[in-house]
């Protein structure tokens, strides 16, 4: 049996003298019509990791659905849609104004692949004043626009699995599954990010040469919605001051291992994105 891995102090001891603002605020920009629950899982998988405050920013026509069914500590920002029911971006003045209350992003989720909502992603990360975490559609509209990744200077963490990331670096699939450490690696490098390549051991490389492969997880997690679990989680130990490799290793690790207690329950056939959740806090309890 795989011997858990021990959380740093920084997430499990907290002060008696604290409150939410010590844990951050995380801004979450996902969802649309045809994809409204992406950013409520993403927003509660954050909560159960240790945010200490999200906001979720969707589009207003989606905004009092989510509400009846969102949990009840998230808040939500409704916001100027296109006519398809995504973001649009003419949403960008009032997302930068909450960026600037924010301490980390997570954006991509569910935000679709209308052209206003591409335009509207690469000019918030663009203009991005905290770490970002970028994922989904956020990754698809950067392909063939991959200068904005250099003119972003906080900390990126982009979490594609194998195919989003040939896409969006231009590579033959086959080449990216056959060497899957070496390409991680080069491009985190080269792009001075961290790179969370999902699969089956996702890969996690640094911005330093760093290389982790995970040993959690199983198959049952290929379900709709376990991506936006593990981006709420990363951009959850972002804003409670991990640095991006150790955030993203950490979320990989506990996303894998809440799974795999997930599975043992609900079994691998029948689990779903919501029960990894569910299992989060047992993952940080055997991680302590």
């Amino acid at each position: 049996m795989l011997k858990p891995m021990r959380l740093p102090a920084r997430l499990l001891q907290r002060k008696a003298q604290t409150h939410k603002g010590d844990y951050g605020h995380l801004f979450i920009l996902a969802g649309s019509a045809r994809f409204s629950g992406a950013g409520l899982l993403c927003a509660e998988a954050a909560l159960r990791s240790g945010a200490g405050l999200v906001t979720l920013g969707l589009p207003k026509s989606i905004n009092l659905a989510a509400i009846k069914i969102k949990p009840k500590e998230v808040m939500t920002l409704p916001l100027p849609e296109t006519k398809e029911g995504t973001l649009g971006l003419n949403a960008f003045t009032r997302i930068f104004q909450m960026l600037r209350q924010a301490d980390v992003l997570v954006i991509g989720p569910g935000l679709g692949n209308n052209k206003s909502t591409y335009a509207l992603i690469r000019r918030v990360i663009n203009k991005c004043p905290v770490p970002a975490v970028i994922d989904a559609d956020g990754l698809n509209a950067l392909s063939s626009n991959l200068g904005i990744l250099m003119k972003h200077k906080g900390v990126t963490i982009l979490t594609p699995h194998q195919k989003e990331l040939s896409r969006l670096f231009g590579l033959d699939i086959t080449r990216v599954q056959k060497d899957r450490k070496l390409i991680a690696k080069k491009y985190a490098k080269y792009y001075n990010n961290t790179i969370v390549l999902k699969g089956h051991e996702t890969l996690v490389a640094g911005s330093g040469g760093e290389l982790y492969v995970n040993k959690t997880g199983n198959p049952g997690m290929a379900t709709a919605g376990s991506g936006d679990v593990l981006s709420g989680m990363i951009g959850a130990f972002l804003t409670q001051g991990l640095e991006a490799f150790s955030a993203a290793k950490y979320a990989v690790y506990l996303h894998g291992l809440a799974g795999d207690i997930a599975a043992k329950d609900k079994t691998q056939m029948g689990m779903i994105a919501s029960d990894i959740i569910d299992r989060i806090p047992e993952a940080i309890k055997r991680c302590s």
